[in-house]
């Protein structure tokens, strides 16, 4: 079963901007009491859509360069790379069929 793959500065390009399926970016921390009640839905999406769609984090505390290249103010902050470019980009906690209907047009 898939689940999130963490992703740092060092390894983004590889994992994310040259990823044959479209990616999902999860901007977040280990304090970000949002970003914690959004994972379990990321986790069940990247199970469900396995083999469509790649799901990723990115912890901002360690992994700042990516966060200031994209632009990523709060967190969560989710970015939805297709073929190395940045897609969609959805801010804060939403429920997981808000989140999917934002994701799903993509695929």
């Amino acid at each position: 079963m898939a689940k999130p793959i963490e992703v740092t500065d060092e390894t983004f390009e590889a994992v994310v901007l040259q990823a044959e399926l479209p990616t999902v970016v999860d901007f977040w921390a280990v304090w970000c009491g949002p970003c914690k009640m959004i994972a379990p839905i990321l986790e069940q999406i990247a199970q469900e859509h396995d083999g469509q769609l790649q799901v990723t984090k990115v912890d901002v505390d360690h992994n700042n360069e990516s966060a200031m290249k994209y632009g990523v103010m709060s967190i969560p902050t989710l970015i939805l790379f297709k073929r190395g470019q940045a897609v969609e980009r959805l801010v804060g906690f939403m429920p997981k069929e808000k989140l999917w209907a934002k994701i799903k047009p993509h695929l």
